[in-house]
């Protein structure tokens, strides 16, 4: 597929993936300014797509800001009959787990890297469980002795058992009830399914930490790249979001850490909203700073 919108050439590519045929979504502004970003839309891990705005929409706000985007549609977990009744659609039984998606996100990176899509270094983002996969896969990267330049996360979920919210959090939660979406039993079985196993009732040190980035200790988060993150206002997630910040802080590493004002999870999918704007423009600006 190929289309045109003023000033930003799309156009999907299919890649032979380490899981098979893997497709891409490329966002070429006429005016590039030398950096690129692998982004990784939301959905639960099981949910989501990149025609969704927080895939297409953002993209193209990247790409309008002159970055150039590889917009990546990994594959997707099973929506079992409890999460799908939760979502209000319909199950799907057929999907893949843990590490597909990081797999993907990895290989995705250094395809892009290695391309000539962009003249500069290359980020890597995503949001809400995108976030966790381009944070898994960051790490992972960092490991291998391939970070990124930047990590540029909105919203993430990084612990599949994340403290409790403070006083004024679960205050905000409580007054709005349609955001209070992500407590402790929904959290647990979105990484049950991610995962393909069952939790424990604590964190393990044992979950693998590029499933569950938040459990990374200092010493695996040196190497990380530079981290610049947007959580959401009303929104338990944020939680999970801020702890990893505070671990990054103690590893060493820059983290520019923020709550966009008056938004639930998921704002970046509601471009009509106030705070899709000014979180863009704060990521893009990051972004470019690597020029």
């Amino acid at each position: 597929m190929s289309t045109h919108a003023p000033d930003i050439a799309v156009d999907d590519q299919l890649l032979d993936g380490p899981h098979g045929s893997l497709r891409i979504r490329i966002y070429r502004p006429s005016a590039p300014t030398g950096p690129g970003l692998l982004w990784l839309h939301g959905g639960g891990f099981a949910a989501g797509d990149i025609d969704m705005p927080e895939g297409d929409s953002v993209a193209r706000g990247f790409a309008a800001r002159g970055v150039t985007v590889a917009s990546l549609d990994y594959r997707l977990a099973p929506t079992p009959p409890e999460r799908a009744e939760l979502l209000g659609r319909e199950a799907v039984p057929e999907g893949v787990h843990y590490p597909v998606p990081v797999d993907e996100a990895v290989f995705a990176f250094r395809w892009a890297r290695d391309s000539s899509l962009a003249s500069g270094p290359w980020a890597i983002g995503g949001a809400s469980a995108g976030g966790n996969i381009a944070t898994g896969a960051a790490l992972r990267l960092s490991h291998e002795g391939d970070a990124p330049a930047l990590a540029v996360l909105a919203y993430p979920t990084l612990l599949a058992v994340q403290p409790s919210p403070d006083a004024a959090l679960r205050a905000a939660l409580d007054a709005r009830p349609e955001a209070d979406t992500f407590g402790p039993r929904a959290v647990a079985q979105m990484y049950q399914n991610y995962l393909g196993e069952p939790l424990d009732a604590a964190p393990s040190p044992d979950a693998p930490v590029y499933a569950v980035p938040g459990l990374a200790a200092a010493e695996q988060l040196t190497g990380f790249p530079p981290t610049i993150m947007i959580n959401d206002e009303t929104d338990e997630l944020r939680v999970s979001g801020e702890a990893f910040a505070a671990s990054l802080r103690a590893a060493g590493v820059h983290i520019d850490v923020s709550t966009e004002p008056g938004t639930t999870h998921g704002h970046l999918n509601r471009p009509e909203e106030p705070g899709w704007a000014a979180s863009l423009e704060r990521f893009a600006a990051r972004v470019n700073a690597l020029a």
